[in-house]
């Protein structure tokens, strides 16, 4: 089944995965309540494409989790803020941050002896 597809799904959880169940949109909304608001940043930190950023943004805006603010006119350049739409899934990111600190903590592997 289509992401897409799941729009119009009984389910809550399905609608809403719709709009945020990849790992591009929800790591540009990490972003965003981590104080993040252009578009260079998102790139920077989510190592996504340019494209990807592109539709990402652009659907987050559809849908009225941000909103765009323009900074600069030629080119024309926006800041992306959070609404008080998209301020409210701050509970699920957090428990998705608290959760991977204590099921997934950071394996740091062991640096080489430099003798051996």
């Amino acid at each position: 089944m289509k992401w897409r597809a799941l729009e119009d799904d009984w389910c809550p959880v399905a609608r809403t995965l719709s709009l945020v169940g990849d790992r591009w949109t929800l790591l540009i909304l990490r972003d965003c309540f981590l104080g993040q608001t252009r578009f260079e940043a998102f790139a920077r930190s989510t190592g996504a494409t340019r494209h990807i950023i592109a539709d990402r943004l652009k659907r987050l805006v559809t849908a009225g989790l941000l909103e765009q603010k323009a900074y600069q006119q030629r080119p024309v350049r926006y800041d992306y803020v959070l609404t008080e739409r998209g301020k409210e899934l701050a509970p699920a990111l957090e428990t998705f941050r608290d959760w991977g600190r204590t099921h997934l903590p950071i394996r740091r592997s062991a640096k080489p002896n430099a003798t051996e």
